[in-house]
């Protein structure tokens, strides 16, 4: 027993004595970014479209080309907006019309972003019925003007519009309260479901209720915020979406006017991979992986 208490303490404090035993260095994680809410992605694009004067004049400089393009057209008889392929006859000859799409391009549904965005809610059918409802979409900066130019000059304004069937009445009637030109004796406005006969539509494409047109008018001009305003994408991808616009890429300014519209539309779809249904996270980093820094 003497001995063992002689040792310990030696023992003991050799240990002590020994260097601490390396250990690999843990290296620490990437901060993670925190997935935005919708109310948070969209906060700054709602704001720019409904407070700038960025946004109201890039409105009404387009709007304005179309209308001076609208003078340039009649006197040209054989002019047309048609993409080749929806044009089924001769536009010569043909009565004159325009082409607008109605959602952020005559109307203004800015509103019902913010009220999204205040509530912390995103994109719902229930909450949009309400709004469309309410009937209180003002028109967009310029688009009033240009659908009267049209309209004094004997030019027929058809609106299309992917709004479900059961809000056309509604549609309608914030069209005229805001005091576009519907004409009466004509069916102007095409909605989502419209059928045309001898054409098939591809879900909300607006293909063939631009041809329905084209059977019976020479289209002068068109105007709209998505590209599908204008010409039907079989794949809604980033490539496809930019190979269907390069035969008409002289078309834009001259025959097609194109608004800005950041706060949704196809082009979202198509940089998320049409994956709508994705959660927050998932969708946020698919937005974050899709930007260039060089």
């Amino acid at each position: 027993m003497k001995r063992l208490a002689v040792l310990l303490p030696l023992l003991l404090a050799a240990c002590a004595a020994q260097p601490p035993r390396a250990t690999a260095p843990v290296e620490p994680e990437p901060p993670k970014t925190p997935a935005l809410t919708y109310a948070e992605t969209n906060l700054n694009a709602t704001l720019w479209t409904q407070g700038t004067v960025e946004h109201d004049m890039s409105y009404r400089g387009i709007y304005a080309q179309a209308t001076r393009q609208i003078a340039v057209a009649l006197k040209q008889k054989d002019w047309d907006a048609l993409p080749k392929n929806e044009r089924k006859k001769p536009a010569r000859g043909l009565k004159p019309a325009v082409i607008v799409d109605v959602d952020e391009t005559v109307l203004d549904n800015s509103p019902y972003q913010a009220r999204l965005i205040r509530d912390g809610k995103e994109f719902d059918e229930f909450s949009w019925d309400q709004w469309c409802r309410e009937q209180i979409a003002r028109p967009t900066p310029g688009a009033l003007e240009f659908a009267k130019a049209a309209a004094l000059k004997g030019v027929t304004v058809f609106y299309l519009t992917n709004r479900a069937q059961h809000l056309n009445e509604v549609t309608l009637a914030n069209l005229r309260s805001a005091g576009f030109p519907v004409a009466d004796k004509e069916n102007v406005f095409l909605g989502l479901g419209t059928v045309v006969e001898g054409c098939e539509a591809n879900g909300s494409d607006k293909g063939c209720r631009r041809e329905l047109i084209g059977r019976r008018y020479r289209v002068l001009a068109m105007v709209g915020d998505q590209l599908g305003d204008f010409i039907d994408v079989d794949n809604n991808t980033v490539d496809a979406r930019a190979a269907a616009t390069k035969p008409y890429e002289a078309w834009f300014g001259e025959r097609w006017f194109m608004l800005p519209n950041p706060t949704y539309g196809s082009w979202d779809s198509a940089v998320l991979g049409n994956q709508r249904g994705a959660d927050a996270p998932t969708k946020h980093q698919i937005r974050r992986d899709a930007l260039r820094t060089d």
